[in-house]
């Protein structure tokens, strides 16, 4: 039982660095695409401060994925392990295609295909799983909302001020943002895997007493292979975040990365799982709609809508089938 679960661990901790790896784009494409970091300098600062998010927000979103998606009875290591295996093929899919998508609803698409297809949709928790759709739609808007106002906002401010003297400011705030949206970006996201496997430990008996809670090492671990994948992040999802939904300047960069940090952040210490992907996307679409309505191209933004809608249900589906394998095999 307990190389099993060793195993499983592992295989959690792989996605979470293959989240990091498909979400770098959330955290650097903006700081790229306005020219103000290298990518690998951008990589190296999205990183880090994805690791240091570990030590400030507390696990309240670990605490709603591994309490609030599953009923704890039907959880057991091999639904784990289907949900895991569901999202990470998703979420390669989708890197290969440069699409954008949420890796935190590729794992809770994963997670909940599995234990319906062991034990029917009984087996969800309906009130956590209504708040993460509720949001799953409230935060590309929130994104494109406070997007739009910190342009409106940064442009008002700043009307005085010649172009060039704009782009030298906010050249230096990007720093600022892309640091706080990877905060934001760490926070959120390493909290799933973390609460994935605290679940794990939780239901198979290898976490000390009768309540549910994260172990300090499991933060640490789940923050530190965020951030290495973070590091090794993909090119293709870059060009798509930062280059093709709408051209941005270093205000637009800024504006984007602050609404993307407060959405993030606020979110997370209300223990709500959102998407980073979401989050980001839906500010930059705010940030270019400022300019003209034109400026974002919507055809671009309309693959994205539809790579998000598919994400659950075809997780889901992988982890299900994933799940009937395992039993077919006997385990």
């Amino acid at each position: 039982m307990l190389s099993i679960v060793v195993f499983i661990v592992l295989v959690a901790l792989i996605f979470d660095f293959i989240n990091g790896f498909h979400d770098a784009a959330n955290s650097i494409a903006t700081v790229v695409s306005t020219r103000v970091l290298s990518p690998l300098q951008a990589v190296v600062w999205a990183a880090f401060f994805n690791f240091v998010a570990a030590f400030g927000f507390g696990v309240h979103v670990a605490n709603t994925v591994g309490k609030g998606v599953v009923r704890a009875e039907i959880v057991d290591q091999w639904v784990i392990l289907a949900g895991l295996v569901g999202a990470i093929a998703w979420d390669l899919v989708t890197w290969w295609w440069g699409l954008p998508t949420s890796s935190s609803h590729a794992l809770i698409g994963g997670f909940a295909g599995a234990a319906v297809v062991k034990a029917g949709f009984g087996s969800l928790v309906a009130s956590g799983l209504a708040k993460i759709g509720v949001f799953m739609v409230l935060a590309p808007l929130i994104g494109f909302t406070v997007g739009f106002l910190m342009m409106l906002l940064t442009m008002w401010v700043f009307r005085r001020q010649t172009p060039g003297r704009v782009d030298r400011i906010f050249r230096r705030g990007q720093l600022v943002s892309a640091a706080a949206y990877s905060l934001g970006h760490g926070t959120n996201d390493a909290q799933k895997t973390m609460g994935i496997i605290a679940v794990l430990l939780f239901t198979t008996g290898h976490l000390e007493g009768s309540q549910f809670y994260v172990p300090f090492w499991v933060i640490m671990a789940a923050h530190a292979a965020l951030a290495l994948g973070t590091v090794c992040g993909g090119w293709r999802i870059v060009k798509t975040m930062g280059m093709r939904i709408t051209k941005l300047r270093p205000v637009g960069g800024f504006s984007a990365e602050t609404a993307g940090a407060l959405t993030l952040i606020g979110t997370a210490v209300a223990g709500i799982p959102v998407s980073t992907t979401h989050t980001i996307s839906g500010a930059i679409m705010g940030v270019g709609t400022i300019q003209r309505f034109s400026a974002v191209r919507w055809g671009v933004a309309g693959r994205i809508v539809w790579a998000w809608v598919v994400t659950i249900p075809a997780a889901a589906l992988v982890a299900a089938a994933t799940w009937l394998l395992l039993r077919l095999a006997g385990v």
